[in-house]
C-alpha cells in the first residue's frame, strides 16, 4: 500500500469543480485510490459524492492510497491535482 500526504490547495475545498477534475482523473488510474482525513474512513477518490462528503476544505491535509502496479504513479498523478488550485481550472 502507498500513500501520499497532500494540502488541499482549492479555495472552496474538494466541492463542485475541483472534487470533478480529482474524481474524473482518479477514475482514470489503473488502480483504486482512495481519500481521507486524518480521523475520517477513507471514500473512493473516483466518487465526487465521496469527494464532497469528505468535508475536505482549503488548507486541510489528505491521505491517498493505493495498492498495486502503478499506484504510485498514479498518486502522484491525484495528488499533484489536489494541491493545486482548480477553482478556475478548464
Amino acid at each position: 500500500m502507498f500513500e501520499r500526504r497532500v494540502t488541499v490547495a482549492s479555495k472552496v475545498g474538494l466541492h463542485a469543480r475541483p472534487a470533478a477534475l480529482v474524481a474524473k482523473a482518479a477514475s482514470a488510474q489503473p488502480v483504486k485510490i482512495t481519500i481521507r482525513k486524518d480521523g475520517t474512513e477513507p471514500v473512493e477518490a473516483g466518487s465526487i459524492l465521496g469527494l464532497m462528503t469528505l468535508g475536505a476544505a482549503f488548507g486541510d491535509e489528505v491521505v491517498l492510497e493505493a495498492a498495486g502496479d502503478g499506484a504510485e504513479a498514479a498518486l502522484d498523478h491525484v495528488a499533484q491535482l489536489v494541491a493545486t488550485d482548480l477553482d478556475n481550472a478548464n
